[in-house]
This record gives structure tokens, C-alpha cells and sequence, in this order.
């Protein structure tokens, strides 16, 4: 099994590359989708968000209302670690089961938007850091609904591209046309995952 971890900044086109990944058969393990599974209605992950931020986090339909906590955690850095203690090791554990599940031959791609923040790229064979030239990334969280300068915030609050390419063992630059991503995802495939898995 190949452990390969996936990151980059907010509107970095991480998703983008994880998709084009599982196109050439990797198993994804998507922190994000699993971000929402953890705190889903009626789980203990849930739970444990409402005793420590309140009912105030809680939508009439009984989900996580996400613009409110992030309201909450956004302004306060002791808040979102708290928060991040209570989910990040439930995601974690529920990423060991999936990648845990997948064939022993299988190219296992953990795609983890704080792979750098939380730690975690000593426990990876390879990481791959996708980046984009910050305006742009902007110009693509304002088109997902995000205000500019929301969208400044939340890129100042995650690792910085250095601290990124620090821990990585390949960057792929999302700056330019979705073909030319494409052609970086082949050139990595062809050069580090198929002599690994042959």
C-alpha cells in the first residue's frame, strides 16, 4: 500500500487533483467529506460540538450550522482549537478504518486540508502539495460565495505555502489551465506511484 497525503490551501484546487487522483484508481480519503460525517445529526461527534459551543451551533433541522460555528471559531483562535480537538481525532480514526478497508496493494490518498497544521505529513510515503497563486485562489472562494476579505482570512489562518512545501515531496502549481494540472498529475503518477506499485 502506498500512503500518499494530499493538502494545500483553501482554493488551491486540492479537490480537483484528489478527483483526478481517483480517476487513475487511488482509494480517497477525504478529511473534508469526513469533517461532516463526524459531526452528521444525532452523532457523539455533534454532541460534543453543542456542549462545548452551545445550542446556538445547532440549525432547526438539528444539523451543524456551519456559518454559525464558524462565526464562533474564525474570531477566536482558542475557540478553533477546541474545536479542533473535539473533530480532528475523530476524523483521524475514521480514516484509519477507511484506508484500513482498502485492497493491501491499494494507492491510498489522504486528502487533508491541515495536513501541515496538525502534524501529520511524517506519517504519509509521500506528500503532495497542490498551490495556486493567492489572487487566484481569492478570485475562487469569492465565485464559492465567500467574501474577499473572508476569503484572505481563511487563507491567513491556514499554513503558509513555505511551511507547506517544507514537508513536501512534490508540489503541483493549480495557477494555470485544468490541463495543464492534469498533465502534472500524470507526470507525478507515471514518476512516483507507478515504479512504487509495479
Amino acid at each position: 500500500m502506498l500512503r500518499i497525503g494530499l493538502t494545500g490551501g483553501i482554493g488551491s484546487g486540492k479537490s480537483t487533483v484528489s478527483r483526478l487522483l481517483a480517476a487513475r484508481g487511488a482509494v480517497i480519503v477525504d478529511a473534508d467529506v469526513i469533517a461532516r460525517e463526524v459531526v452528521a445529526p444525532g452523532s457523539p461527534g455533534l454532541a460534543q460540538v453543542v456542549e462545548a459551543f452551545g445550542d446556538g451551533v445547532v440549525g432547526p433541522d438539528g444539523a451543524l450550522d456551519r456559518p454559525a460555528l464558524a462565526a464562533v471559531v474564525f474570531a477566536d483562535p482558542e475557540a478553533r482549537r477546541r474545536l479542533d480537538g473535539i473533530v480532528h481525532p475523530l476524523v483521524r480514526a475514521r480514516a484509519g478504518e477507511i484506508a484500513a478497508a482498502a485492497p493491501r496493494d491499494a494507492v491510498v490518498v489522504h486528502d487533508i486540508p491541515l495536513l501541515v497544521e496538525t502534524g501529520q505529513a511524517s506519517l504519509y510515503d509521500l506528500v503532495v502539495v497542490v498551490e495556486a497563486d493567492p489572487e487566484l485562489r481569492v478570485a475562487r472562494l469569492v465565485r464559492r460565495g465567500l467574501t474577499a476579505d473572508d476569503a484572505r482570512a481563511r487563507i491567513a489562518a491556514q499554513a503558509s505555502d513555505a511551511e507547506r512545501r517544507a514537508v513536501a515531496d512534490v508540489v503541483l502549481d493549480n495557477s494555470g489551465t485544468p490541463e495543464e494540472l492534469a498533465e502534472q498529475v500524470d507526470r507525478f503518477w507515471a514518476e512516483r506511484v507507478g515504479p512504487v506499485t509495479r
